[in-house]
C-alpha cells in the first residue's frame, strides 16, 4: 500500500476498508458474505466473476469483493488486488483432496506486491460438516505459521450456521484499524 493511500485513509472521517475474499471454488465465499449480511443462504450458485457488497460494521464501511475461485478464474484475481486492506482466504475444511492446491494458491497471493500490506484472515469454513478438518489441522496443512509477511489469523467457521463469522470480521477490522486509521 502506497504512502498516499495510507495518508488518505488517515484523513478520512468515513473509515472505509476494502476486503478481498478469495479461495478455491466451493469453499463458501459467497455463502459467508450473504450470511454475514443477513441474506438467505439456501440457494447459492457458483460465482462466475465477482460480487461486491458494501456493509456498515462497527463504524466502518466494508467494501467486500467476493471473487469466483474456479481454476479458470484464478488468473483474474490480480485484477482485484489494488488498495486491498484485508484478504479473507476461505478454505473448505471438508475438502482434504485440494488442501495442497489451497496452500499453493495462498502462497502465490502472499507474494503479490499489491497485497503486501493486507491483513490475512483464514476462514476454515464448513466446520459443521462431519469429517471436517480442525482449524489446527488446516493451519498445519497450509503451513500458516511460516507466514511472516502479513498479520494473520485462522478462525474455524460455518457459513451455514454463521458460527464465528462475526469473530473473524471483528478481528480483521481491528487489525486493519490498528494499522491504518488514526485515533480521533
Amino acid at each position: 500500500m502506497g504512502l498516499m493511500t495510507i495518508l488518505k485513509k488517515m484523513k478520512q472521517k468515513e473509515r472505509e476498508v476494502r476486503l478481498l475474499m478469495l479461495g478455491l471454488d466451493n469453499a463458501g465465499k459467497t455463502t459467508i458474505l450473504k450470511k454475514f449480511n443477513g441474506e438467505d443462504v439456501s440457494t447459492i450458485s457458483p460465482t462466475l466473476g465477482f460480487n461486491i457488497k458494501t456493509l456498515e460494521h462497527r463504524g466502518f464501511k466494508l467494501n467486500i469483493w467476493d471473487v469466483g475461485g474456479q481454476k479458470s478464474l484464478r488468473s483474474y484475481w490480480r485484477n482485484y488486488f489494488e488498495s486491498t486492506d484485508g484478504l479473507v482466504w476461505v478454505v473448505d475444511s471438508a475438502d482434504r483432496l485440494r488442501l495442497d492446491d489451497c496452500k499453493q494458491e495462498l502462497r502465490t497471493l502472499l507474494l503479490e506486491e499489491r497485497l503486501a500490506g493486507a491483513t490475512l484472515l483464514v476462514f476454515t469454513n464448513k466446520q459443521d460438516l462431519p469429517g471436517a478438518l480442525s482449524k489446527e489441522a488446516i493451519r498445519e496443512a497450509l503451513a500458516l505459521d511460516e507466514i511472516k509477511t502479513h498479520h494473520w489469523c485462522v478462525i474455524g467457521c460455518s457459513a451455514i450456521t454463521g458460527e464465528n463469522l462475526l469473530a473473524g470480521v471483528d478481528w480483521l477490522v481491528d487489525d486493519i484499524a490498528a494499522r491504518i486509521f488514526t485515533k480521533d
